[in-house]
């Protein structure tokens, strides 16, 4: 298992739009993705879970991925967030 903290910085935090990029840049790989916010662990896959965990600017999230692509996966999804979801 491969996962990294990220701080998240956009303007929003991580609803509607935003969620929707980073759901489909997880999709984009083989390994089981999660998000974890505190306690809670949603798949990352699911538009649900990860607008269920009610991310907003400033909060620092986990980003865990295990599979063969874990490291690619966790890598692409942390660039994402920090870029501000190339806005």
């Amino acid at each position: 298992m491969f996962s990294k903290e990220v701080l998240v910085s956009n303007q929003v935090g991580l609803h509607a739009r935003p969620a929707t990029f980073f759901i489909q840049k997880a999709n984009e790989f083989k390994s089981g993705i999660w998000v974890e916010k505190e306690e809670r662990r949603v798949n990352a896959k699911s538009l649900l879970g990860v607008l269920s965990l009610g991310i907003t600017r400033g909060l620092t999230i986990t980003i865990l991925a295990e599979g063969s692509d874990e490291e690619q996966a966790v890598n692409a999804l942390v660039e994402l967030i920090s870029t501000n979801f190339a806005e």
